[in-house]
């Protein structure tokens, strides 16, 4: 296992839209391991200068159809990676790569609003998943549209009711998750900060004014989560209503 590493999770919701901004924050930022999500594309409609990008190796999952879709994009440094897809995927939600020590996997969970049956099949599933894994390092990285915590919702977005994103079921099937060794890196570097997210609904400048919810997560192993020194989430940066999540780990 090569160190640092730089590992980061973006749904871009839409790749043809931020395909500019994409190349930017790659070239900027020059991850060891960026995961994506809601790339919305057919491989056919992946410009090329991100279809293979110098230096990486990049998987596109595409989900077609303007929907869903995932995507890793590797390091070279890293070695030759060895990509496929659980058996429980659809709707190209789920990508996983081996490459040396590490196991890395890419994942947009369903929101759950229109089949909350689907939902929870794919989370129990990938809580399975990820205990059958047996890498070294093991990371998770997405769009888990799950906000872990109260705090991870911020004050003027949280229900009197319970919605979905935010249902004790759901936040249980998360501390199941983090049970079988994992940790959330965030929360684990900042575990008081009530104020970072990830997502802010794309009306009334909520995101101007930071108002929004921590469903995009970088899950660690927690022999790689202690290496963890950083994992801020980029608001200022691009047009998609999600930010990139960003973890350094020396």
């Amino acid at each position: 296992m090569q160190f640092p590493l730089k590992i980061a999770t973006w749904n871009l919701n839409g790749l043809r839209a931020r395909a500019s901004q994409l190349l930017e924050w790659v070239q900027n930022e020059q991850p060891d391991v960026l995961c994506l999500q809601e790339i919305r594309v057919t491989h056919e409609q992946i410009p090329m200068d991100l279809f293979a990008l110098p230096g990486y190796h990049c998987y596109w999952h595409g989900g077609g159809k303007g929907y869903s879709g995932v995507a890793l994009i590797i390091n070279q440094r890293l070695g030759q990676p060895d990509f496929s897809h659980p058996s429980f995927d659809f709707e190209s939600r789920i990508v996983n790569a081996r490459v040396g020590e590490l196991s890395v996997t890419s994942v947009y969970v369903p929101n759950g609003g229109k089949d909350f049956e689907a939902k929870t099949r794919f989370m129990g599933n990938l809580k399975s998943f990820l205990a059958e894994q047996s890498a070294p390092n093991v990371v998770l990285a997405g769009d888990l549209n799950v906000a872990r915590e109260m705090m991870d919702v911020h004050p003027k977005e949280r229900k009197a009711k319970p919605v979905i994103g935010q249902l004790p079921e759901e936040r249980e099937w998360f501390d199941q998750v983090l049970a079988q060794g994992f940790c959330d890196v965030q929360r684990q570097l900042y575990p008081e900060d009530d104020r970072i997210f990830s997502w802010w609904a794309p009306w009334r400048e909520l995101r101007q004014k930071n108002i929004g919810w921590r469903i995009d997560y970088i899950l660690a192993s927690s022999n790689l989560a202690a290496r963890a020194k950083e994992c801020v989430s980029q608001r200022e940066f691009g047009t998609s209503d999600h930010a990139p999540v960003v973890a350094f780990f020396e």
